[in-house]
Parts: structure tokens; C-alpha cells; sequence
């Protein structure tokens, strides 16, 4: 791997800077209908299906910038989003190479001080299935939708996180494991929401799958010893 070149804005940082890392992920292929619902919302540069991605959330907000100056400046990596908020911001970088994403979010850690065990850890709030959907239900999920629809004795499949970005990994991982639609998710704010709607074993099948990779996340931080403290409470979108 090259040796990573600091661009002019990350070189300014001040020593005294103290950085918290509120979530780190690597997903290495997006799933198709993942990679699709970015996209229908995206505003910088739309991700392909399969390709490899990082999500990395950190504060100070705006100090985010610098960090996307700096993975864009050392690999090839694009930039798929931004949203900064009052004491968080997030950034979202892709490649079909997985090895540009990984270098991208190693050249942030180091730049940091940061290490991809001081993230924060999942906390499910919502763990949710219904069971046979009732019509009136299935249009009132339809109409909040940004994927698909939700069709009358289906079953809906609600999870909510904090911090929020973890549903991307829980989304795309209930993508490979099962059939199932993806209605809508919102994984950026205080708390996110993640929707999806299928047959009842395969949406049985895309929670396991979903919550297999988040309890995972946390497993890491256990086995690793991480001494990371993180206040959400403090959180204001």
C-alpha cells in the first residue's frame, strides 16, 4: 500500500483537536437494491451495484470535510454523500476496488489518532415484525416509501438504531441473506430507521441476518477490550 500524502487542509489540523469516532463501516459489496436507493437520493456520486463502501461518522461535524479531502486526495475512491449536523458529520465513499475504500478509511484513522475499535456501539431501540400486513397498514407504508411497495399480508420487517449509519451494514446484509424489498431507511440522525417487506420466512431470514451483523459489530468491541465512551444522549440532529 503507498504511503499516504496529507493534502494542505488535513496538514492544518490542530494538535489539540479531540475526535470521536461515531461509526465505522465497511460494506464490500452494496447490494443492488441498496446500491439503487442511495442513489435515488444521492447528490454527489451515485454508487454502482456491488461496489465496496465506507461509512465513517465522526466530531467534530465539520472536521469531516478534511477528512474526505484526504481519502479523495490519496486514493480513487468517490465521495457518495455528506451530511453534517451539530456534532456529527458523515461521510459515504465508494469503489469497485475494496482495497481503495479500505485504504481511504485507514488514511482518516491515521489521521485522526482514531482506531476502528473507538467507534460507538449499536444499540438496537426497535426490533419489530408484523406479521400478515393488514391493506390500509401496506398503503400507509407504501406511501412513506423510497423503494418498493408493501403489499397487503406481507410481512414488514422495522428495525431502529443508534447510532443510525449501522442500518446500512444491517440492510445490506439482510439483502445477501434473503428476498425481501427494501422499503425505506434513514441512516443519519440521532436515531435511524430501516424498513423492509417480504414473505414472512424470508423476512425471518433478512432479521437474523440483520441482526447477526450488528450484534457482531458490538462482539468486536467485547473481544478487543475497547475503552471508547460514547454520550448519545448528548445527540441533537
Amino acid at each position: 500500500m503507498s504511503q499516504l500524502k496529507p493534502s494542505t487542509t488535513t496538514q492544518s489540523i490542530s494538535d489539540t483537536t479531540q475526535f470521536e469516532l461515531r461509526t465505522y463501516i465497511f460494506m464490500d459489496q452494496l447490494q443492488p437494491q441498496l446500491a439503487q436507493f442511495i442513489a435515488k437520493d444521492n447528490r454527489v456520486y451515485d454508487p454502482s451495484e456491488y461496489d465496496a463502501a465506507l461509512m465513517l461518522e465522526l466530531a467534530p461535524a465539520m472536521e469531516i470535510h478534511r477528512m474526505i479531502d484526504l481519502a479523495l486526495k490519496n486514493t480513487r475512491v468517490r465521495l457518495g454523500s455528506v451530511v453534517t449536523e451539530r456534532h456529527f458529520g458523515l461521510m459515504q465513499i465508494q469503489h469497485a476496488d475494496q482495497g481503495e475504500v479500505v485504504q481511504a478509511g485507514e488514511a482518516v484513522l491515521q489521521q485522526t489518532g482514531l482506531s476502528y475499535f473507538d467507534r460507538a456501539r449499536v444499540k438496537v431501540l426497535t426490533n419489530m415484525i408484523i406479521r400478515g400486513i393488514e391493506q390500509d397498514h401496506a398503503i400507509f407504508f407504501t406511501g412513506t416509501s423510497k423503494g418498493y411497495m408493501v403489499l397487503a399480508d406481507e410481512s414488514v420487517l422495522i428495525l431502529e438504531t443508534t447510532p443510525a449509519a449501522y442500518l446500512c451494514i444491517a440492510c445490506n446484509e439482510a439483502l445477501k441473506a434473503a428476498d425481501v424489498k427494501l422499503i425505506t431507511m434513514r441512516p443519519f440522525g440521532a436515531t435511524g430507521r430501516l424498513v423492509m417487506a417480504g414473505s414472512e420466512s424470508e423476512i425471518d431470514s433478512a432479521a437474523e441476518a440483520a441482526l447477526g451483523i450488528l450484534d457482531r459489530l458490538n462482539l468486536e468491541l467485547d473481544q478487543h477490550g475497547s475503552q471508547a465512551t460514547h454520550d448519545e444522549s448528548r445527540y441533537s440532529g
